[in-house]
């Protein structure tokens, strides 16, 4: 509509076709130029990523297409480069936040943010997940400068957490390009973080640490997937956006819309692996390497194991899972990663994976094959105490079913940090071919008969002192098989290996019972 148009000449045709005039130029995005130089990049536009990522784009339904950056220039700032909207994935409603980096790089401006702002606050006030494709390089200057910056529309009480004490909601990011800034926090907020390989996330981007402190980064070096994945601060890296679009469709299968909800179930399948094949997968030297994904495989049912965070701590699996086509979540040791010891990272993520399976619904399922804790100096370093301190409790007060099953060792603190009895299980039990205790037999006897051991070899000869050393040992094996441990009732049964499925099944279903599903807040 020309600015010179008299205000009485107006029709309703006109206003309509300015409306489309002006809706037209919020889709255009970057433009050709801006597109153009985004695609050479090897990035899709922001709109395509929200089709690749929903149903299809009939369930599109957008809002604050119109936004405009306060601070005005002759650059045309569509949406003030961010897509806010709901759509459909599965048939389930979710909001999306698009960064738009083909404009601005993406940059985070006023408008923008309460853009973000309301669709968070829909997402949470009515209950379904969010998903954030982030992909910008921080602020926009001089729209955060100043006063401004103090003066933004952030309010991190209601960016992170419902505000009116409703249950909380499932939060995905993808990781599609350069994310610092606004884009870094969504994904410090999100439950599942996947990354395209060649995507950067950090605090801040390069040009602003070399101008504070020197140092001279490419955005991998930075925040490359590895980095990330190995320090927590994403959960699964892939190959495309389209990968990425389908990683996050697969998480959020196995939650509820909001934690006020049961997790949703499926069509129940059989294991890819036969149950019959777990006690010929799991050796019974208790240092033989072996991997424990395959032992999930014969547990869980077919095409439904979907990984959570391999790449950190990997001496512990997590993954999500489904069993007869109930959600769960598995925690498990890796004997392929450190026999399975348990580090400070290790742990941490299991923190955070108890977390969310307690928040949402999830029952857990552990599987212990674990010799202990990590000690030594670079383990204190690390803060292994206040992991482990942190964890224990966290399981202690899950109330969602709990149930672990310890295939071949479980010794000292790693045997609590696995969900042992003290965490408060709701079943625990064993394979026959299990080990329990304060350590390792080789270990214990040395350590606790050491004084003794030395006495007898003085007075009467090494042969007498490894003669009592066989006779301790033997003691103590018989002390760590499952069988006393039954008869006390610190288990509640030995069972075989190709029994493990359904038993963890048929302990799910009687540890949920009858009782509402209770609402998780933070």
């Amino acid at each position: 509509m020309d600015d010179d148009t008299p205000k009485n000449q107006l029709t309703m045709q006109s206003l309509i076709a300015e409306l489309g005039r002006r809706q037209a130029r919020a889709r255009e995005m970057g433009g050709v130029d801006g597109l153009k130089r985004h695609r050479e990049s090897g990035r899709l536009p922001v709109r395509e990523r929200i089709s690749l990522l929903l149903d299809n784009d009939e369930s599109w339904f957008e809002i604050g297409a119109l936004g405009l950056p306060e601070l005005r220039t002759s650059r045309h700032v569509p949406g003030d480069a961010v897509v806010t909207g709901f759509g459909k994935v599965d048939g389930r409603r979710v909001g999306v936040i698009g960064i738009d980096s083909s404009v601005v790089a993406g940059t985070t401006a006023p408008t923008s943010m309460r853009k973000q702002g309301r669709l968070i606050e829909h997402a949470q006030k009515h209950g379904f997940p969010l998903v954030m494709l982030c992909d910008a390089d921080g602020g926009r200057i001089p729209d955060v400068m100043g006063w401004r910056f103090s003066h933004l529309p952030l309010d991190f009480k209601s960016f992170l957490k419902p505000t009116d004490g409703g249950p909380l909601i499932p939060r995905a990011a993808a990781v599609l390009g350069p994310s610092y800034g606004d884009s870094a926090l969504h994904a410090s907020t999100a439950h599942f973080v996947v990354m395209v390989k060649n995507a950067s996330l950090a605090l801040v981007g390069p040009s602003v640490i070399e101008s504070a402190t020197g140092e001279q980064l490419t955005d991998a070096e930075l925040g490359g997937a590895d980095q990330a994945l190995a320090i927590g601060n994403a959960h699964m890296a892939v190959a495309g956006e389209d990968d990425a679009m389908d990683a996050i469709a697969a998480f959020l299968s196995y939650f509820p819309a909001n934690a006020g909800l049961p997790a949703p179930a499926a069509p129940s399948r059989n294991p890819a692996v036969s149950p019959e094949e777990l006690e010929n997968i799991v050796p019974l030297g208790a240092k033989a390497g072996y991997d424990m994904y395959r032992v999930i495989e014969a547990i869980a049912d077919e095409a439904s194991v979907f990984p959570w965070a391999d790449d950190w701590g990997p001496a512990l699996l997590t993954c999500f899972a489904r069993i007869e086509g109930n959600p769960v979540g598995i925690v498990a040791n890796q004997p392929m990663v450190l026999a399975g010891a348990l580090d400070a990272h290790a742990l941490t993520k299991e923190h955070d994976f108890v977390d969310l399976c307690d928040s949402f619904n999830i029952p857990i399922v552990f599987l212990h094959d674990v010799p202990g804790l990590m000690v030594g100096t670079e383990a204190e370093k690390t803060g292994i105490l206040k992991a482990y301190e942190k964890l224990a409790l966290r399981i202690s007060e899950a109330a969602v079913p709990k149930v672990g099953v310890v295939l071949r060792k479980a010794y000292g603190g790693g045997h609590f940090a696995m969900g042992g009895r003290p965490t408060h299980p709701d079943f625990l039990f064993a394979w026959p071919s299990a080990e329990m205790g304060f350590m390792a037999p080789e270990t214990g006897v040395q350590t606790v008969y050491r004084r003794r051991l030395e006495k007898v070899a003085k007075e009467q000869g090494d042969e007498a002192a490894e003669k009592l050393a066989a006779e301790l040992f033997d003691e103590w094996v018989t002390e760590s098989e499952p069988w006393e441990a039954a008869a006390h009732l610190a288990l509640d049964d030995v069972i075989a290996p190709a029994d493990t499925r359904r038993v963890i099944a048929a302990s799910l279903d009687i540890a949920w019972g009858e009782h509402p599903v209770r609402v998780a807040r933070r």
